[in-house]
């Protein structure tokens, strides 16, 4: 059985996640708490499966794979059943992008690593980290709100459900948890919730995650 490294709170788990439930793939789910014990993911056991000291990593027998996006283009080639990317080589390109977007220049300023070191060892106020916070996730949203007027449907691409809505869907749910405003997002708010009425992101859903805890 697959084996994934995750914490409920993380945005890429999560991702990670929602691709397993719709793709109906068990695996047990292995906590690494990123904030008890100093942080999980810097103790020795955890770093000889993930140099980066950061989650999800999944493993697959002798496999160990970290990094949201190689993992879920691993499920999607192993398993292709369900299939989450597009066979359109225009539009395929273009859900990568849109991954790409949120998970390259959205969530690497806003990790959890990020705002420690902003708060801890830059000495900034709360008040200052969650400008920061917010002014990324404002940038990069009006970006992908703009390109999903030309694409969108009932999901980010047409009536197709994608690695993209995958993607968004994490995010959105990280912007929420930090109180991001994000009333101009029409189209983004309209997809996340198509998205979370279905069962597969209800199921990958951080709260209802066995460690879910404050």
């Amino acid at each position: 059985m697959l084996k994934l490294y995750g914490y409920w709170r993380s945005t890429a788990a999560y991702r990670v996640r929602i691709a397993l439930a719709i793709k109906q793939i068990d695996y047990e789910n292995i906590s690494v708490h990123l904030v008890r014990d100093g942080g999980q993911q810097y103790q020795a056991d955890y770093q000889q499966i993930n140099a980066m000291q950061l989650v999800p990593t999944l493993v697959d027998g002798d496999l160990q794979l970290s990094e949201s996006m190689a993992i879920v283009e691993y499920l999607e080639e192993k398993y292709p059943d369900r299939r989450l990317l597009p066979e359109n080589p225009v539009i395929r390109a273009k859900v990568r992008e849109l991954m790409q977007t949120v998970a390259c220049d959205i969530h690497p300023l806003n990790n959890l690593r990020v705002l420690q070191y902003l708060k801890a060892e830059m000495a900034q106020p709360q008040s200052a980290v969650d400008d920061w916070y917010h002014h990324w996730i404002h940038l990069g949203f009006s970006a992908i709100e703009n390109k999903l007027t030309t694409t969108a449907g009932d999901f980010c691409f047409a009536n197709e459900l994608t690695l993209a809505d995958v993607f968004l869907v994490a995010q959105v749910y990280n912007a929420h948890r930090f109180e991001v405003d994000l009333e101009k997002y029409p189209l983004i708010n309209a997809i996340n919730a198509r998205c979370l009425e279905l069962n597969a992101f209800q199921e990958a859903i951080p709260e209802s995650q066995p460690d879910a805890t404050n």
